[in-house]
């Protein structure tokens, strides 16, 4: 917490969420909601049930599963809150494939094709983090010799385009209140986690940087990433992009163990692995304002469970 009057945090819990446009989606053990301000100044807010898996409880199994179920639903998500945002009276063109979709599978058909997108999407991204820089390595090696620098090299490589591009698109007006929709989200788990009140002025002056963000879930994909490719000797530069390839599952979900650790746990360790996420959430949330914060509360109270321990992270 930045204020030094609030209360420090009295559990930790599995609620969370993330921003949408004009809006936030936030999801407890059961539930999950969309909150999204429309035109008119009133809250939209769509409650729906979370289904849940046993390898939710499998460790090292649930994070790659986790991501792509995160993926899927939060893109889902955001496409919901660009619809009511915008209002009904929005003119959205309908492409000649979503009308054959939908008249060939009807809503399923289109929550696959959301789906399918979603992830590759996600996958992409990823996978762009990852040849990326190794092929710029490879390329820096045939004029400088780089020898057991080269993970490392990638690894700075990696971490100049992750900060790069979140600086960049954090100059995008649209992109610009995301982030402070980022900023209310966490601003309102931490008031809960609390235990104080759900109100705009409980909420207002706590901290907008929290461990278990995606942002230090990225960050942390990536420094371990580091560390596997280190493990790599091959000085090949196709055959490293296809060894990274194979190991991204195995980093991913060592990567979810241990933002799940910090998320869990508070002291030295796990304020030390999560420094560098929370300083780059100074990129992704800003300070929200009020109308931002009613937002998130209003995603959160849907989703709370009756008992506080049933939530517990």
């Amino acid at each position: 917490m930045n204020n030094k009057n609030e209360k420090a945090c009295c559990f930790k819990t599995s609620v969370g969420g993330q921003a949408l446009m004009e809006g936030v989606m936030m999801r407890g053990p059961q539930k999950m909601c969309v909150a999204v301000r429309q035109p008119d100044g009133e809250i939209f807010t769509e409650v729906s049930p979370i289904r849940t898996h046993p390898w939710q409880k499998w460790p090292f199994v649930r994070g790659i599963f986790n991501f792509i179920d995160s993926l899927v639903s939060g893109y889902k998500c955001l496409m919901k809150s660009a619809e009511v945002s915008m209002g009904e009276d929005a003119d959205l063109e309908e492409t000649k494939f979503d009308k054959w979709v939908a008249e060939k599978f009807g809503d399923k058909g289109t929550n696959f094709i959301m789906a399918v997108a979603a992830v590759l999407g996600g996958v992409l991204a990823l996978v762009l983090f990852m040849v990326v820089p190794t092929a710029l390595a490879g390329l820096l090696a045939r004029f400088v010799p780089l020898g057991g620098w080269r993970a490392l090299i990638e690894g700075v490589f990696k971490l100049v385009m992750l900060v790069g591009y979140m600086a960049l698109v954090s100059r995008m007006k649209e992109i610009a209140r995301m982030f402070r929709y980022h900023g209310a989200e966490h601003k309102t788990i931490a008031c809960y986690e609390s235990g104080r009140e759900l109100t705009v002025e409980n909420v207002r002056p706590c901290t907008r940087f929290h461990p278990r963000c995606g942002t230090s879930f990225l960050l942390i994909v990536i420094l371990i990433s580091i560390l596997a490719g280190a493990l790599i000797t091959t000085e090949n530069t196709l055959l490293r992009i296809a060894l990274k390839l194979l190991l991204l599952p195995v980093v991913m979900s060592v990567s979810y163990e241990i933002i799940k650790l910090c998320g869990r746990y508070d002291n030295p360790l796990t304020r030390a692995v999560s420094a560098p996420g929370l300083w780059l959430q100074r990129i992704t949330t800003s300070e929200p304002d009020d109308g931002m914060i009613e937002c998130a509360i209003a995603a959160v109270l849907p989703v709370l469970p009756e008992n506080p321990e049933d939530g517990k992270w």
